[in-house]
């Protein structure tokens, strides 16, 4: 008799495997239907598997040495841009990067602020920091 895996593990085991660090729940749209994905996810959440830092985001978690809670794997610049990126939006330097890239200024870009090639409403956060977008022109 072959047993069929529930879907909560199969999530879990794709995230394991992934390279990414922020997951959307179209991830996961060949697995089940979206209602039956979002529970999967609720449930990894609860596990601390996952963390959900904004709507419809998700990232893979580490526990910190520190408070000994789940926090993300990586920074919440690198989770934005993948995020974002699945969404297609395209990820361009900000004014301050160009201007720090040019030699132009010594301020190091806090990372915070993410270029986007068009009007983004997606609100990625965690532990009280919020990435901020500056719709930015093509160079």
């Amino acid at each position: 008799m072959v047993r069929k895996v529930p879907l909560e593990t199969r999530v879990e085991r794709r995230i394991a495997r992934s390279k990414a660090s922020a997951f959307v729940p179209a991830d996961f749209t060949d697995l089940s239907d979206r209602d039956q994905v979002l529970r999967a996810l609720r449930k990894l959440i609860h596990k601390g598997a996952i963390l959900r830092v904004g709507y419809g985001v998700y990232a893979r978690t580490k526990i910190s040495t520190i408070t000994k809670k789940p926090i993300p794997e990586q920074s919440l610049r690198v989770i934005a841009v993948e995020a974002l990126q699945k969404n297609g939006v395209t990820i361009l330097p900000t004014a301050y990067e160009r201007e720090y890239n040019a030699g132009e200024s010594t301020q190091v870009p806090t990372g915070l602020v993410i270029g986007v090639n068009k009007r983004v409403s997606k609100r990625i956060s965690f532990n009280g920091r919020t990435v901020k977008y500056e719709k930015t022109a093509r160079i």
